[in-house]
């Protein structure tokens, strides 16, 4: 067995958690708790979304999405709603009643690791650009304009050409701190469960709405972060999927 295996593998197991108790954590230490939503400059421009219910679904049993959850990687040219992006970003971190750390999608501690970002390129009545999603406000805040944005983000899915085709790819990246405030070493594993659950979430509310996405993983780091303005260490991408309404 090739030795990088072995060491690689072990980032898998839950060895770790036997010492819990013995770690010297942040959070026993006193500090303060990092924010559970980045802040942002009083003068940015903000879009109230409409409320997730507003929704009339596709598909509305559970069952039948279970079935029928695939990974789709052709999109027409069709645009979203807003009321259907609103839904996808209350399915994947909207809040549950009304607190910050109670949220639609699991999350290890209720730490809640993540950002979401958006490209979007095709959703009606919202201009192209790079998003970030307020989940305490259920709102998206504006962070830039980006020429040729299908380009550009088709280049940080590592030349993956179908990404560039979405109506909009959802971008979510990672502030480790948060989880490290409460569990120091583990809660790089944690952050990566995470990862799965949030994806997961989005497969289903997509499918709902009758349309597709492909969760991605190789995807060019330093173009990923480059675009989003993130610095790489204190946040960074780890995780994006494209989503639009399925070809016939």
């Amino acid at each position: 067995m090739d030795n990088k295996y072995l060491k690689l593998r072990e980032f898998l197991k839950s060895t770790e958690w036997v010492n819990k108790d013995q770690l010297e954590t942040p959070k026993k230490k006193g500090e303060d708790r990092p924010l559970a939503v980045k802040s942002y400059e009083k003068q940015a421009k903000i879009i109230e979304l409409p409320s997730p219910k507003d929704i009339n679904l596709e598909k509305n049993t559970i069952k039948k999405i279970f079935s029928e959850r695939k990974s789709r990687r052709s999109y027409n040219k069709e645009e979203l709603s807003i009321k259907e992006l609103s839904y996808l970003l209350w399915a994947t971190q909207g809040l549950r009643k009304d607190n910050i750390r109670l949220r639609t999608v699991p999350s290890g501690g209720a730490v809640h690791p993540f950002e979401t970002y958006l490209s979007i390129n095709r959703v009606k009545n919202i201009k192209k650009g790079i998003y970030r999603y307020l989940p305490d406000k259920h709102s998206l805040l504006f962070v830039k304009e980006v020429d040729n944005i299908q380009k550009e983000i088709t280049k940080a899915a590592n030349g993956q050409k179908f990404v560039g085709t979405a109506a909009v790819v959802f971008l979510w990246t990672v502030i480790p701190e948060r989880g490290e405030w409460k569990y120091d070493i583990l809660a790089h594993k944690l952050a990566a469960l995470d990862a799965g659950h949030v994806g997961q979430n989005l497969y289903l509310s997509v499918e709902s709405i009758g349309a597709g996405t492909c969760a991605v993983d190789a995807y060019n780091q330093k173009a990923a972060d480059e675009l989003l303005e993130v610095n790489g260490e204190d946040e960074f991408v780890i995780y994006m999927a494209p989503v639009g309404k399925i070809k016939d």
